[in-house]
């Protein structure tokens, strides 16, 4: 039994993507933390596969994506300059159905960072039983210094570049970091029109994340926030903690960030401590999290918000808090961030904020984690639920759609936390575990072609 490994080879008479040479390259890049974001993802599925029986043929085929696209397009910019674009797609596993991530534009973006996120997205799919497997991908480029109509022709090429490499039951992209449902927007019209006339009207499924007036699902952009919220609900009736009246800081205040913190402070939960890559503040008395989020709409930043007191990092990861939620970019917890912290649970927003040696600290000082293939999960669920009501040409209404996911991430929680206590491991471990008792039961049954 063997591993399937393809690199860039497209499913029809599409034009071949350009492949980089200097893979190696591209594969030892680290985060600016000086960690590589794939050998987090490896450690962790290998703390599960030392609980576990699993196949070691089936390890060797989990371990590595089936396929790495890396693809260089070029786009006429609106000054007239001509710039050469370099895009990402990584295809971990479609076992359980179609590949099923994000496309992140971002300028650090590079081949292991989305394996990683590809990798995560099989186990987070496969721990909520859903039909999809795990992909990832973007475009390494910063989006702030473009303009709209640069962005949308930035958006087109790079998708007309993938060609069939996706597609409504291949691989279905969603929004991530630096990118939105305008995006999503401009990646289906555009897929819809390099497909024959037949399938133009069928194809909207190939991304979710969509407005609603393109396809999209009512309560998607809130989705991940109200996961969490669910999560960490859920943990607060196990812990026997009252969340009103709880305290709680997020770093990084965009859709998953801002969410989070306005549904909590529904709740009675006060938002003291904020933070993002310009910088941390905090307001004893609970910052206003629809303002904030307002002003962060308006001008991409928390920098200059009229409110609130400055601080440094290692203050803000030091902030006496209930609730802490990373909602920024991986690697922000580490050995450094988890000395300093003083909070009772850590809740992943982000993908892979915590590594190996910082998760240790955090459980040694008996401060719960809720990883983030649980906890960051609801918008890959209302994604389902976007792709299924395309493909049924229905659209359920907003109540209908979060009941669905209030349900799936309540069970799914005490699934993981039954586990967790069973064979006395780690949340993450736990959640690990379920989605490779899957993954094996289906290999077991289909088996190997040919």
């Amino acid at each position: 039994m063997q591993a399937s490994k393809i690199t860039a080879v497209p499913r029809t008479k599409q034009p071949a993507p350009m492949i980089d040479k200097d893979l190696d390259a591209e594969i030892i890049e680290p985060t600016e933390k000086g960690e590589n974001l794939f050998k987090l993802a490896e450690k962790q599925l290998q703390r599960a596969f030392d609980v576990i029986a699993i196949d070691a043929s089936l390890q060797t085929i989990l371990k590595q994506p089936k396929n790495e696209i890396i693809i260089h397009f070029p786009v006429k910019l609106s000054t007239g300059k001509v710039q050469l674009f370099k895009g990402y797609r990584v295809q971990h596993n479609n076992i359980l159905g179609p590949f099923k991530g994000g496309i992140r534009f971002h300028q650090n973006v590079y081949l292991d960072e989305c394996k990683a996120l590809a990798t995560w997205m099989t186990w987070k799919c496969a721990l909520q039983n859903l039909p999809f497997g795990g992909g990832k991908g973007g475009v390494k480029f910063d989006p702030s210094l473009h303009t709209k109509e640069d962005l949308e022709h930035i958006t087109r090429r790079f998708t007309h570049a993938l060609g069939n490499n996706i597609g409504p039951e291949w691989d279905v992209p969603a929004p991530d970091m630096g990118t939105n449902a305008q995006i999503m927007d401009w990646m289906m019209d555009t897929y819809s029109n390099i497909v024959s006339m037949s399938d133009k009207q069928s194809v909207k499924r190939v991304v979710t994340g969509k407005s609603t007036v393109c396809g999209g699902s009512p309560g998607r952009e809130e989705a991940t926030g109200r996961g969490i919220v669910h999560c960490i609900t859920q943990w607060a009736d196990e812990a026997r903690f009252n969340l009103a009246g709880a305290t709680l800081a997020v770093q990084g205040f965009g859709n998953v960030g801002s969410n989070t913190a306005k549904i909590l402070s529904r709740m009675g939960a006060s938002l003291i401590a904020v933070g993002d890559h310009t910088g941390y503040w905090r307001h004893p008395e609970g910052f206003n999290p629809y303002k904030l989020a307002e002003y962060v709409r308006q001008k991409g930043t928390l920098q200059g918000y009229p409110g609130g007191e400055s601080m440094t990092r290692d203050e803000f990861f030091a902030t006496k808090c209930d609730i802490f939620i990373p909602a920024a970019l991986e690697l922000q917890i580490c050995e450094h961030e988890a000395k300093l912290m003083n909070c009772k649970v850590v809740v992943e927003g982000a993908n892979g904020p915590t590594n190996v040696e910082g998760e240790t600290i955090l459980a040694n000082r008996g401060i719960h984690i809720i990883p983030d293939i649980l906890a960051n999960s609801g918008g890959v669920v209302v994604s389902y639920f976007e792709w299924l009501q395309n493909k049924r040409s229905e659209t359920w209404d907003i109540e209908d759609v979060r009941t669905r996911l209030e349900t799936r991430m309540n069970n799914t929680y005490q699934m993981a936390s039954e586990k967790a206590r069973h064979l006395q491991i780690d949340m993450r471990t736990a959640c690990y575990v379920i989605a490779l008792e899957r993954l094996q039961e289906v290999y077991a049954r289909r088996g190997i072609w040919p």
